[in-house]
């Protein structure tokens, strides 16, 4: 029999420590200055830099193809196309981002920081809703589309928008009538010249054609329904409100055509856009709206001739894109209302019609 002494008896019956938690006995600012070191050697070694060199490239072309969107050329319509989906670039940042934490790269991480920082200078405003009240005046502008079914029932809930002037354009022989008849009792003043037209409660006056030289569209395409239709398709009249002359105008710019050949085509429109911008240039009114389907959006250089001299109430009152075609699933805002010398006091779009445009709508006030 072994002879046990004391001390060993002792230790071998203790109940047993539990072991110290190595978490709890570094926890403290000790433990996180650690932790935050562990973390600064890990990013600082050359490892992580090395990772995902195809990644860091397309996040940085990304965020160059936003930074000097201006700069691309417009041989082709490839500038034009590129500024219409511009607000759409920003949906590549996410899966770079997961590409770049997958691949545990800290250099496309780092790059990532070029498009999210362009997007959010570009675009953060109008994350954010900015509009300040109902106004004095509701305007609502709608394409209202050759081809509508359901014409009267695109007037009624056009009547039913509470708008005190309403533009319509793409306006069908056809059809005319037909608006004519459902608007009346709502709006006792109107005015219709080829394809465009303008309703109001309050009179209009001085009402004439406006000149923005459509054209028939590219040799040996195949002509659209508004090209079809005629090209007079812009006017100018004189709404009396109790705070002095409002110069309204309604417009319609030519369509923009993807050509099998020619790329993105937009002959028609831009010439338009540069017919509008002259006639707005030598307008004297001191209050000016126009309001219209520019087959453009404001970021397009195309339309910068009226850009350039009005303003969007959708930037400068709305919350959100507000994007306007296609009706079922809108993915730019070429229904604009654009405006000089009156404040934007809110824009929004309002509800589906049996129109491929959505309607777009603005408060304004004196």
């Amino acid at each position: 029999m072994t002879r046990t002494t004391p001390r060993t008896w002792v230790r071998a019956h203790a109940p047993e420590r539990p072991q110290e938690d190595p978490v709890r006995r570094d926890a403290g600012p000790s433990a996180w200055r650690a932790g935050v070191r562990r973390a600064l050697r890990g990013v600082l070694r050359p490892e992580p830099w090395r990772r995902g060199p195809v990644l860091a490239a397309l996040a940085l072309l990304l965020g160059l193809v936003m930074l000097l969107h201006a700069s691309i050329t417009d041989r082709g319509g490839l500038g034009s196309l590129v500024e219409t989906f511009l607000p759409w670039f920003g949906l590549f940042v996410p899966p770079l981002l997961v590409g770049a934490l997958w691949r545990r790269s800290a250099a496309a991480v780092v790059a990532l920081l070029l498009p999210t920082t362009v997007w959010l200078g570009l675009f953060g405003v109008l994350l954010t809703d900015k509009s300040h009240g109902a106004g004095d005046l509701t305007l609502v502008s709608h394409n209202v589309g050759a081809d509508n079914p359901d014409p009267a029932g695109t007037a009624r809930d056009l009547a039913a928008s509470g708008a005190d002037v309403l533009a319509l354009e793409e306006l069908a022989e056809p059809a005319k009538g037909t608006y004519e008849k459902e608007l009346a009792k709502t709006y006792p003043h109107h005015a219709v010249l080829g394809t465009v037209g303008l309703w109001s409660r309050l009179p209009l006056s001085d009402t004439r054609p406006v000149d923005i030289k459509q054209d028939a569209g590219p040799l040996g395409a195949t002509k659209s329904v508004e090209e079809k239709m005629g090209y007079q398709r812009a006017l100018r009249t004189t709404v009396a409100t109790d705070h002095g002359p409002l110069t309204v105008y309604v417009a319609h710019l030519g369509s923009v055509r993807v050509m099998p050949r020619g790329g993105f085509w937009t002959g028609s429109r831009d010439m338009g856009a540069r017919a509008l911008g002259e006639a707005l240039a030598a307008d004297r009114s001191e209050r000016i709206v126009l309001l219209g389907d520019l087959n453009g959006t404001t970021d397009d250089r195309a339309l910068d001739s009226v850009t350039s001299r009005l303003r969007s109430v959708q930037e400068t009152a709305g919350g959100g894109f507000g994007f306007t075609w296609p009706a079922s699933f809108p993915v730019a805002r070429i229904d604009q209302i654009l405006v000089r010398g009156v404040s934007s006091e809110s824009s929004w779009v309002l509800p589906a019609t049996g129109s491929d445009h959505l309607p777009v709508a603005a408060g304004i006030s004196w």
